[in-house]
């Protein structure tokens, strides 16, 4: 779904059409806002995660402009170029170029997402190996000091 920064300023005015554009929301897997206002953008990430408070929110941006956005979403892409570093800096991750994203969220993405359940499979290990010698010397000595 396309929204513009026009069509943003009527939905606030309206609480008719928000309410349908909530109904259009749910139906949209990616929302992409265009000439909208750097608070815009950031109402909008807001709001979809107020909505939907399970879904996580992916904002990527390349300027200053997108700042509010990056920080408002669950994970933020910086673009570093011509309009500056100012996004790249503010975001959970930067990149270059946008020839780099689909590389970033496909194969580091899985990747961040294998790394962390090997890390809770291995706390669970290590926290069961850590309280089984207490639990049997416990046992053997009648749990006597």
């Amino acid at each position: 779904m396309v929204l513009s920064g026009e069509s943003l300023i009527i939905l606030n005015e309206d609480s008719n059409l928000t309410a349908l554009f909530d109904k259009l929301v749910e139906t949209a897997a990616i929302v992409i806002a265009c000439r909208v206002s750097p608070i815009q953008k950031a109402d909008l990430v807001n709001m979809v995660k107020k909505k939907y408070p399970l879904r996580k929110t992916l904002a990527i941006g390349d300027g200053a402009n997108d700042v509010n956005m990056i920080t408002a979403a669950h994970v933020g892409i910086g673009i570093s170029g011509l309009e500056g570093m100012q996004a790249a800096r503010s975001a959970d991750f930067s990149i270059a170029q946008f020839s780099y994203l689909i590389p970033l969220l496909f194969i580091h993405g899985r990747e961040a997402y294998r790394r962390n359940s090997f890390v809770i499979i291995y706390s669970f290990y290590k926290s069961v190996l850590f309280v089984m010698p207490q639990f049997w010397f416990g046992l053997f000595s009648v749990f006597s000091g």
